[in-house]
């Protein structure tokens, strides 16, 4: 067998360190409605996963997110709790377009495979911080690798089948064809037979085991052809927004590890009501004081933050129509809609129906 391998030696994953890396709530939902729909109870998978009930909750909302480690032992567990030896090959047949937020919309408006996995390239971050997808051609042949940084302290066979199955069931429903496979590569070492022949349902070819990396290689005439019903008239609005909230994502990543993680609770917490300092503190493990003593020593305050964020998140809110003002306030954490209309006057100068005009118009 000819060896399609991707180099891995010196490829550097451009991921945010482990305390500010995430998998959003639309991603990890995949893995949750898999789990439940093969009879794994809620409760007991969130005790086996070692989560908390806010957290597992919080993993079935399309605005919430996980850790990694949080979501790899979401994985791990309901993969024992099921009882399924195929689990994570089976949650990446479950993927479909709201699997990639935002992103996936970008992918879909390209004209070319070859220009969505350059979109892919760019803002798979939007969806989860576990890897990130390169592309490799040579003699004729493209090799798609994905490189997990965190294999060596979360193993997980699952995590690296979901991910390789889930780009393979994707590119297949946007080609609306089933695409050829030449091989298969996985990083560890040969599963059972009943495993391998789930390998050849869903792959069609060869799989060579203990790889560098995750890998699946492919004829390259395949990148460049054209997605199936593709809207290149949508592309640049996608684009514009896909970007913006990738840049609100590096300024949440760059900010100090303590803002990053008072940021990452209250997106989680805000609609809850449940966003108060004690609220947050006790969602980190310290108390209040030790929460307004460390920010305060990174020059902002508590309600800085929690400010910050209303304001982006009032934003993305904002650019959807379905939502009435009264959605958007209650989302925010507002009892009162005065109260989000005084916070949007003082954020954009202006109301929130001439706020929400002015970013429609934008696209």
């Amino acid at each position: 067998m000819p060896d399609h391998s991707p180099d891995a030696l010196g490829t550097q994953v451009s991921v945010p360190p482990a305390e500010q890396a995430r998998v959003v709530g639309a991603y990890a939902l995949t893995a949750l409605e898999y789990a439940e729909s093969v009879g794994v109870d809620r409760a007991a998978l969130a005790q086996a996963a070692q989560l908390d009930a806010a957290a597992l909750a919080d993993a079935s909302t399309q605005t919430g997110h996980l850790s990694v480690a949080q979501y790899v032992n979401l994985l791990e567990a309901a993969a024992r709790l099921s009882g399924d030896a195929c689990f994570g090959l089976h949650v990446g047949e479950r993927v479909r377009l709201s699997s990639y937020p935002f992103y996936g919309l970008v992918v879909c408006a390209c004209p070319t495979f070859r220009a969505a996995f350059e979109q892919t390239q760019r803002y798979e971050g939007l969806a989860h911080d576990l890897g990130r997808s390169r592309l490799v051609e040579q003699g004729g042949v493209a090799t798609y690798a994905w490189d997990c940084p965190w294999l060596d302290r979360l193993p997980s066979r699952h995590l690296c089948e979901s991910v390789l199955t889930g780009i393979v069931t994707f590119a297949n429903w946007m080609a609306n064809a089933r695409l050829p496979i030449i091989e298969v590569g996985l990083p560890y070492a040969a599963p059972g037979a009943d495993v391998q022949a789930e390998y050849q349902r869903i792959f069609g070819a060869p799989v060579r085991f203990e790889a560098d990396v995750t890998y699946g290689c492919f004829d390259a005439a395949l990148l460049d052809m054209p997605v199936r019903n593709n809207d290149a008239s949508m592309f640049a609005v996608l684009q514009r927004r896909a970007e913006e909230l990738l840049q609100e994502r590096q300024r949440a990543v760059q900010s100090p590890p303590v803002v990053a993680q008072v940021r990452g609770q209250l997106a989680a917490l805000l609609a809850q009501d449940r966003a108060r300092l004690d609220d947050v503190a006790q969602a980190l493990g310290i108390t209040p004081r030790t929460l307004q003593r460390k920010l305060a020593e990174v020059g902002t305050t508590y309600q800085r933050v929690l400010d910050a964020v209303r304001r982006e998140l009032a934003e993305q809110l904002l650019r959807d129509p379905q939502l009435n003002f009264t959605d958007v306030a209650f989302l925010l954490g507002y009892h009162e809609q005065s109260s989000f209309n005084r916070a949007c006057r003082e954020w954009f100068g202006t109301t929130p129906a001439r706020q929400r005009e002015r970013l429609l118009q934008a696209g």
